[in-house]
């Protein structure tokens, strides 16, 4: 025999049920972050294997060009080349390029100081990891995002658009310092991804707001 609850109870029982279905879907949701942050890490220690290896080591010293003091010599030599050749297309694309690396170094360091994530090579070699919010301690737990790849994608971007003839070479750089990142240790493939997102709204920014009458034609 059927019962009918009373109206009270109607409601309670009809919360609780979205209450349930909310806790369910919460669940989910945090299943499919562990399991990408899970293969994020796998990836990364496949890739690390070869860490050692001449060329990943190679490729890693020439990608600390994207460090912040070398990017900022080269954006700087952008400039200063640009003026003294009396090209002032060159001098601006400089003065993009080093806003843009700005910018994007900024973020980045924002980030880094209130988002902890264990580098991989820290987290192969001493077996420990972490990855949550809270103020960095230190290099070995600032893994996100990759500031290298940000960097470079954002001076990179800019030239290809400020300077086309330069793209190819530009972008192509830009692509071994985000890709070697990862076999050498320092980084987690989404580490990387971050990194370029940051690199490009960086460039974005700066070629949205640099002003109209300052674009050499």
């Amino acid at each position: 025999m059927l019962q009918c609850l009373p109206h009270g109870q109607h409601k309670i029982s009809k919360k609780a049920i979205q209450m349930g279905t909310n806790s369910q879907k919460n669940e989910a949701s945090s299943d499919v972050v562990m399991a990408v942050e899970q293969a994020d890490k796998e990836a990364a220690r496949s890739a690390a294997r070869h860490r050692h290896h001449p060329v990943v080591k190679t490729l890693g010293a020439a990608s600390e060009i994207a460090d912040q003091i070398p990017l900022s010599i080269v954006c700087s030599a952008m400039i200063g080349g640009g003026a003294i050749a009396g090209r002032p297309q060159i001098t601006q694309a400089g003065l993009k390029m080093m806003t843009a690396h700005v910018l994007a170094n900024s973020v980045k360091r924002i980030i880094k100081n209130n988002f902890k994530r264990t580098r991989p090579k820290v987290m192969i070699e001493e077996q420990t990891y972490e990855c949550e919010a809270g103020e960095s301690e230190g290099g070995h737990d600032t893994s996100f995002p990759s500031g290298h790849t940000a960097g470079a994608v954002a001076v990179a971007t800019v030239m290809a658009r400020d300077l086309p003839q330069t793209a190819v070479p530009a972008l192509a750089i830009a692509a071994m310092i985000a890709g070697i990142q990862v076999p050498r240790g320092k980084h987690y493939p989404i580490d990387v991804a971050a990194g370029a997102v940051l690199g490009f709204a960086a460039a974005y920014v700066v070629h949205a707001f640099w002003p109209q009458s300052q674009e050499s034609r």
